[in-house]
């Protein structure tokens, strides 16, 4: 593993000396700095442990010792990995002449960002689907509204027909007691008459 990224170390080095007037210092650089600090993040490998001497032989069988627990490996700090984060998209974009495989800590870092791109998306639909979902409450609160605005206008619809009705019933009657009023009158000149003729038919005999 060290051999795969100090090689290539090495080989930017290189071409960064052989072209110092180059017209792109800045690119070099920016390599170089990355391949040396996935070179620092690289865990170094642990020396191997002596071999130690046979035990005498003892009359009782003494218990195996339970194996020792294997060293975890150390987190990396939080900016380093965002500052990987950051790069690793660059170092896709930038054309960078590897002619080895990439090594394991570079492809883990790889598919972390794979992984961590459709986390983003993921809750990049879900943000779009409360949207949808606030939209789709908002138009049903006023599809509501709008059914009571037109409920109440056709109450308030049936309301004036109703005083209307009322108006013409009230017409009505009024017609009717004038009718009556004139036929009484009608009836009292009719009274009158007759009366008028009855004195002049006694006043006739006398």
């Amino acid at each position: 593993m060290l051999q795969l990224i100090c090689l290539p170390c090495v080989l930017l080095i290189r071409q960064t000396l052989l072209k110092q007037k180059s017209k792109k210092p800045l690119l070099l650089l920016l390599r170089l700095l990355l391949l040396l600090l996935l070179l620092l993040l690289l865990p170094l490998p642990l020396p191997l442990p002596l071999p130690l001497p046979l035990p005498l032989p003892l009359p009782l069988p003494l218990p195996l010792p339970l194996p020792l627990p294997l060293p975890l490996p150390l987190p990396l700090p939080l900016p380093v990995l965002l500052l990987l984060i950051v790069l690793l998209p660059l170092l896709l974009l930038l054309p960078l002449p590897l002619p080895l495989p990439l090594p394991l800590l570079l492809l883990l870092l790889l598919l972390l960002l794979i992984v961590l791109l459709l986390l983003l998306l993921l809750l990049l639909l879900l943000l779009l689907l409360l949207l949808l979902l606030l939209l789709l409450l908002l138009l049903i609160r006023l599809l509501l509204l709008l059914l009571l605005l037109l409920l109440l206008l056709l109450l308030l619809l049936l309301l004036l027909l109703l005083l209307l009705l009322l108006l013409l019933l009230l017409l009505l009657l009024l017609l009717l007691l004038l009718l009556l009023v004139l036929v009484l009158l009608l009836l009292l000149l009719l009274l009158i008459l007759l009366l008028l003729l009855l004195l002049l038919l006694l006043l006739l005999r006398y």
